[in-house]
């Protein structure tokens, strides 16, 4: 059913200098800076090897822009929406129907700033009972696209490695990631040192890792942090630290063969961590 993560959705108030931070912290420009204007809502796209993130704000009077101003009212400037693939929207709606999910499809376009070509999609947005009152919804791209990903430069972010979310209850995502939406369930462990429940579902050279803390505070699931994986983490560090981004030393990680740092400025309130996969 679900093919992809398709992209991640970071709500800014200020586009611009959300994109000027991000330019710093991936390393590359935006292939797509558009408006929707039946949302009311403006973007910028950075497209990776296996997904894309998008910079969302609020425009003008519309639906989406009401959506974004709820978001940042409520969290400020953060990772706000989880967005996955499909390559027939048609028959998720039908999976979904028949395991007693009542969704609809609808439509959306985007026009690019720079030279005007569309993009179009239809969507599926999710009941709470499967978003698990997260902003997600399921997406297939039906005309247009982003200009292909090429990068030869070790410094800068190729790919997203993964996406953490914070839950209390990790056998319910199992439930709905793993038997509804059909991704891989490639680890349920606990880690001891943590005393914490670590799922990751993968799909599309992604991970989506879900840390069970059932001590926390709000019972609601909460999309936390993004990891990024570059070729050279030390070239990465140096060409952050020249941009006056704030980033910690690098450190092993915790899965063999890995070196970790942890950015920790201009990535609009988002943890966010590097990752190198030794070779």
């Amino acid at each position: 059913m679900i093919s992809s993560v398709d992209h991640l959705i970071i709500a800014v108030k200020d586009l611009d200098q959300a994109i000027s931070d991000y330019e710093k912290i991936l390393g590359i420009t935006p292939c797509w800076k558009g408006k929707h204007n039946e949302l009311g809502t403006r973007n910028a796209l950075f497209n990776f090897e296996n997904t894309y993130l998008e910079l969302l704000s609020p425009c003008d009077v519309g639906p989406g822009t009401e959506l974004v101003n709820t978001l940042l009212a409520e969290n400020g400037d953060h990772l706000a929406g989880i967005v996955l693939g499909t390559k027939n929207i048609e028959h998720t709606k039908e999976a979904l129907n028949k395991n007693g999910h009542a969704v609809e499809i609808s439509s959306g376009e985007t026009v690019n700033e720079k030279d005007g070509k569309i993009r179009r999609w239809k969507n599926i947005f999710l009941p709470s009972a499967l978003s698990r009152e997260l902003f997600i919804f399921i997406i297939e791209h039906t005309e247009g696209g982003l200009s292909k990903y090429e990068n030869q430069d070790p410094s800068k972010v190729k790919k997203l490695d993964h996406v953490v979310i914070n839950t209390q209850d990790a056998d319910s995502f199992i439930s709905i990631y793993r038997d509804v939406y059909k991704i891989r369930l490639a680890l349920d462990k606990t880690i001891e040192h943590w005393k914490r429940r670590m799922l990751f579902f993968r799909t599309n050279a992604t991970t989506i890792e879900v840390i069970e803390d059932k001590d926390k505070k709000e019972s609601a699931d909460e999309l936390w942090g993004l990891a990024w994986e570059v070729d050279s983490i030390e070239d990465a560090c140096k060409r952050l630290v020249s941009n006056n981004v704030e980033v910690t030393p690098i450190k092993d990680g915790l899965k063999k063969g890995t070196l970790v740092a942890t950015i920790k400025s201009h990535t609009c309130n988002v943890p966010t961590l590097l990752i190198e996969h030794l070779k």
